[in-house]
């Protein structure tokens, strides 16, 4: 019997593409040509569900997204119960968002760490935010830093309430001691998003300070972040 051709019936690799991909690879093209700043929040995040979602228009949901969280910024840091509340966000389009919060927190804390941190304090508080300023309960964290100011140990101490982290300064000290640091950074969020400092954050920071003089351990400054930028409490003459 000899074969027969079956011109009904188009081959698959002549199917006409999905509407989407011409529009995929006229965004690759702009971000290639014109660079990241060409591009809006949404269409930065399409490009960031290309690979999680290949066979779906990401269009809708880069701006259901955005529309929920309000910046590209708010949405890779947002908490992943709530990303799976937007329709169509399942475990690939998490692990993709996720990692870009994790690659940009990793290369803004290599910068911090190639030399003293006195003398990156811009990275700092850059890292600071990227870590923290996003979170949607108040995060209570300490960098431990050598005799040289170089960290020596990056450590969240606490996880509390959107309003509220307890912090036990005889715990901080104690554990600045087991790392054999010499000076600290205090460092924590505020969800509400302002970063202004309340009387008992100022309260805590002198506690800490009278505990750990004493025993060689300086508290090089109390960090703030938020949402709508950051606050230092030796900038501001509180500590």
């Amino acid at each position: 019997m000899s074969a027969t051709s079956d011109d009904s019936s188009e081959p698959s690799g002549f199917a006409e593409a999905p509407h989407y991909h011409g529009h995929r690879e006229r965004l690759r093209d702009r971000f290639k040509e014109a660079g990241p700043d060409a591009l809006s929040d949404y269409e930065l995040l399409e490009m960031v569900l290309f690979r999680a979602l290949p066979r779906r228009d990401v269009k809708p949901l880069a701006k259901a997204l955005i529309a929920r969280f309000g910046s590209f910024a708010e949405v890779v840091h947002a908490p992943e119960a709530r990303l799976r509340e937007i329709s169509g966000i399942g475990d690939a389009a998490v692990t993709e968002v996720k990692l870009i919060a994790a690659t940009a927190s990793r290369v803004i804390k290599g910068q911090m760490t190639q030399r003293p941190v006195l003398s990156s304090w811009s990275s700092v508080i850059d890292y600071c935010r990227a870590a923290m300023a996003f979170a949607d309960k108040e995060q209570f964290r300490i960098l431990f830093l050598d005799k040289r100011n170089q960290l020596i140990a990056d450590e969240v101490q606490q996880v509390g309430t959107v309003d509220h982290t307890p912090v036990y300064p005889r715990e901080v000290v104690k554990r600045a001691l087991e790392l054999s640091a010499t000076a600290i950074i205090l460092v924590h969020n505020h969800p509400s998003g302002d970063p202004t400092p309340s009387t008992a954050d100022i309260q805590m920071t002198k506690s800490i300070i009278a505990i750990s003089n004493p025993l060689g351990i300086s508290v090089h400054d109390h960090i703030i972040v938020g949402k709508n930028g950051h606050a230092s409490l030796k900038g501001m003459k509180l500590m």
